[in-house]
């Protein structure tokens, strides 16, 4: 077989296409990048735990991104090492986490918590420096604005718990 039919077999099906796709457009309306949307799909559709190899081989990326994106994966919990059977070589196989409990779980745990922290450290110094600014008028008016994007950081910290709970995390 030459290397024009390995790279072929080594390709998507059009099947394991449509799945990596929905994956990819989910992670776009959450602002990650593609490659990340990709990697999961794949270990999702995959009956077999897949290596990093595995990964950059059928999706044509970069093993830089496909490090990257198992690293994030990892630690949101959507993809975990698996056991290596059959495997001989001393690669590291993973597999998906299919729980929505736990995916969830994870995105709040590693992306909204931190964002909100940050995000209310950066209220309070626009705070500050707006209760400086000389023009009344405005001082006032970037106040009311302050005092909504507190309230909106506030009621975002109330309901995380409740998905959370509602999630079984």
């Amino acid at each position: 077989m030459n290397q024009a039919q390995d790279k072929a077999n080594e390709s998507l099906d059009p099947l394991e296409r449509q799945v990596v796709d929905v994956f990819v457009d989910g992670v776009r309306v959450l602002g990650l990048p593609r490659s990340i949307g990709e990697i999961y799909g794949l270990l999702f559709i995959s009956r077999e735990p897949l290596s990093l190899d595995d990964l950059v081989i059928r999706l044509h990326i970069s093993k830089g991104s496909a490090s990257q994106g198992l690293r994030l994966l990892k630690s949101l919990g959507a993809v975990r090492e698996a056991a290596q059977n059959g495997h001989s070589e001393r690669r590291t196989y993973y597999e998906p986490a299919i729980e929505l409990k736990r995916l969830v779980g994870g995105f709040i745990r590693e992306q909204i918590r931190p964002h909100l922290k940050s995000g209310s450290i950066k209220i309070d110094r626009i705070a500050k420096s707006a209760s400086q600014l000389e023009n009344p008028e405005q001082r006032q008016f970037l106040s009311e604005r302050i005092e909504r994007l507190n309230q909106w950081m506030n009621s975002g910290s109330k309901v995380l718990p409740i998905l959370q709970k509602l999630l079984g995390q």
